[in-house]
């Protein structure tokens, strides 16, 4: 299903320093610049209300905006870019790029699981997307939210993959169609030494450390002997 379009109104600004969007933000507006078809940027000041729908939403990127510039253009354009405040989330600048709506974009779109796979509810197995997007061409009002893949004949050691989905005519998948979407698989158990082996390996140490504190040792007790009298000057007289 494609997505509806979104309706956003704007003004020009003076491009300026930081203060500027400051006054700007200030003013209740979102400091945006608009570029595409080889024109010359515009600086504008947008209704944030529309831009705060198209960032918070899965397919930002993919939103359709009618804006409508006052005193100025309309164009049909998206959100190409944006930046948020990371203490108060709050939105700081957008880019919006123009776009030809008679013209086929290559997007991607998010993949959605539809149906509860067999090999999760009957072999206990687990569901793994290997990508959650995939890429497509169609006309910029044809882009759907989501494409959903039907997970249900899904067992363990079958894939679903890019020419398993199912899309709108409408749409043309592009990339790999022998890429792997998502695959069930199952949890392995890890090998673990039993207690009484790894006890035994930890009380035999290595060969070459047994042979190399030997030695140490037999040199520390020659050093450590007391020298024998030479000729019995060393013997008591009775």
């Amino acid at each position: 299903m494609s997505q509806a379009t979104i309706n956003l109104t704007a003004e020009t600004r003076t491009p300026g320093t930081k203060n500027d969007a400051r006054r700007v933000r200030a003013a209740g507006h979102v400091p945006a610049v608009l570029y595409g078809f080889e024109k010359t940027p515009i600086s504008l000041a947008c209704d944030p209300k529309p831009l705060l729908v198209v960032v918070h939403s899965e397919s930002g990127h993919n939103r359709i905006l009618n804006l409508a510039v006052k005193g100025g253009e309309t164009a049909s354009c998206v959100v190409q870019d944006w930046q948020v405040d990371p203490v108060s989330d709050k939105l700081l600048h957008v880019d919006l790029r123009r776009i030809d709506l008679a013209k086929k974009l290559r997007v991607r779109i998010a993949v959605h699981a539809v149906g509860e796979s067999k090999g999760v509810k009957v072999q206990g197995g687990i569901l793994e997307f290997v990508q959650r997007e995939v890429e497509v061409e169609c006309l910029p009002l044809d882009i759907p939210e989501f494409i959903a893949a039907d997970v249900t004949e899904l067992v363990v050691g079958k894939a679903l993959r890019v020419r398993d989905l199912v899309v709108d005519s409408k749409l043309k998948l592009v990339g790999n169609p022998d890429q792997v979407v998502a695959h069930v698989i199952t949890i392995k158990e890890e090998e673990v030494k039993a207690p009484e082996e790894a006890a035994a390996a930890a009380a035999t140490p290595a060969e070459p450390e047994v042979i190399k504190k030997g030695k140490k040792e037999e040199e520390g007790e020659e050093a450590a002997a007391p020298a024998k009298p030479e000729g019995g000057k060393g013997e008591k007289k009775k």
